[in-house]
């Protein structure tokens, strides 16, 4: 058992120290016990314990966890790196949520990691031709967690969506790497245009509450849009932007705003 633990521990980091957090968990409280062995302890791999959450989420009177679970089973063998996407957003809420303690707690209670990762699925099963169902997950995700996201979207890794009340983003929106957004963000369009309407977010961008960004418009990487503000122009990479509708206001104030999550304008 000790080598298997330390091959797991070698080969997947992130999926040992889950294993290992889930039975602290189940000593700390025993009443948990039968949720955390069917979420975690009961799986041969992280990629099984995220299929079986997703599809426990998402099943409802029209799907069933089965077929569910079977459907993440399959994007999840044909594309690995949802997977390792689930991996980084994983440690990115670690790093960034104070409220986050453990590795464990995204998986098991956080409906912003859950969503995405539901919507990780959606945008394989859009890839692949098949709208409708990735129109369910998007239809499901949206009821479940209050994020509704198009699986058309394209969005990288290590994301944060902290609370994830009311997150809407388009069809033809962009979300690069390492972005931390908070909750009533929207990432829309302007009209009825049906091409490119959406706005692209750079990487290491910070979104904060209920900040609406509109437009096919671009935020530059390392920026910050303050909490309720109506970005409407493009914003320059590492500005912070604020008001209705946005302004520049100053410099970013740090290298990295979606890892030191500090929303306060004119502070460093």
């Amino acid at each position: 058992m000790a080598q298997t633990r330390a091959k797991i521990a070698e080969l997947d980091p992130v999926w040992a120290r889950i294993i290992q957090e889930a039975e602290d968990a189940v000593a700390e409280e025993p009443l948990l016990g039968g949720m955390i062995h069917y979420s975690i302890l009961h799986h041969p791999s992280f990629e099984r314990a995220l299929a079986y959450r997703i599809s426990l989420k998402l099943a409802n009177g029209e799907m069933t966890e089965q077929i569910l679970r079977e459907i993440c089973d399959e994007a999840l063998s044909a594309d690995p790196t949802i997977a390792t996407d689930a991996r980084a957003d994983i440690m990115a809420v670690y790093d960034r949520d104070p409220a986050c303690h453990r590795y464990l707690q995204p998986l098991l209670f956080f409906k912003g990691f859950q969503a995405v990762q539901a919507y990780r699925v959606a945008h394989w099963l859009w890839g692949q031709g098949r709208k409708d169902l990735a129109y369910f997950f998007q239809m499901r995700a949206s009821e479940m967690f209050g994020v509704d996201i198009h699986p058309a979207a394209k969005i990288g890794k290590g994301i944060m969506i902290d609370h994830a009340h009311a997150i809407v983003i388009g069809e033809t929106a962009v979300v690069g790497d390492n972005v931390s957004m908070l909750h009533s963000v929207t990432l829309g369009g302007t009209g009825k245009e049906e091409e490119d309407r959406h706005p692209k977010i750079g990487d290491g961008v910070l979104i904060g509450a209920g900040a609406k960004v509109l437009g096919n418009i671009k935020v530059g990487c390392c920026s910050r849009i303050a909490a309720g503000s109506v970005v409407l122009r493009e914003v320059p990479p590492a500005t912070t932007v604020a008001g209705v509708p946005a302004k520049i206001v100053g410099e970013a104030g740090c290298p990295q705003p979606s890892i030191e999550m500090n929303q306060m304008v004119g502070g460093s």
